[in-house]
């Protein structure tokens, strides 16, 4: 290669970096307090997740979304508004909580007792869904968010964001398994190297919690 043709190369316009996504969970339930699988059921938050909702009004006040899309659950939809983003969000079915089928209400303790072993990342869950079809949920809303020209927001829930960030890596629903969200957190997937190197640049962070 020539130095002008080496010169031209390194001019040359480059494509710019995807926005990071940025993921939160829904406040507190009081299922999510006592481990039940809460599912498709419509519970609202408790005190302190509407507290902690609040929160994260300050903590992403400095962020400008160009996208905001929330779970069509209350909880999620509570929790969206109370960090102040109820006007711009768009409510998409696809985020909507894994369907947990028979063992809605149940915890994990209860379903291992009768089912040894037990990995919902891996078994899905009888009369629900299989991880696959949560995936499928999850890339459709991955390949939505990868055409807005910048930051995206989401509201919605532990297990259907656990595997959004799994495949967001370009891996399958069992490494969701590895992946902790607690209540309100904040996370952020990007990218390293353009589309080809996706990456986790922050996860489960709930500073902002600690001031309310």
């Amino acid at each position: 290669m020539s130095a002008l043709e080496s010169h031209a190369l390194s001019d040359a316009p480059r494509a710019a970096p995807l926005a990071p996504l940025y993921l939160v969970r829904h406040g507190e339930t009081a299922w999510s307090l006592t481990g039940q699988h809460t599912g498709r059921l419509d519970l609202p938050l408790t005190p302190l997740g509407e507290c902690n909702a609040r929160a994260l009004a300050e903590r992403l006040a400095t962020v400008r979304f160009k996208c905001v899309l929330t779970s069509p659950l209350r909880r999620v939809r509570r929790t969206c508004e109370l960090a102040g983003f109820a006007a711009s969000a768009v409510i998409d079915a696809d985020l909507t909580e894994w369907d947990y089928g028979a063992y809605q209400g149940k915890t994990l303790a209860q379903i291992r007792a009768e089912r040894p072993g037990w990995d919902i990342f891996r078994d899905g869950c009888p009369q629900g869904e299989s991880p696959a079809q949560v995936a499928e949920r999850a890339d459709r809303v991955i390949a939505r968010v990868r055409a807005v020209p910048g930051e995206v927001l989401i509201f919605s829930s532990g297990h259907l964001l656990r595997v959004l960030a799994a495949r967001w890596l370009g891996f399958d629903a069992t490494l969701a398994r590895h992946l902790l969200f607690d209540t309100t957190a904040i996370s952020v997937l990007a990218h390293e190297r353009g589309a080809t190197a996706p990456a986790i640049r922050l996860w489960n962070d709930q500073r902002h919690l600690q001031a309310a």
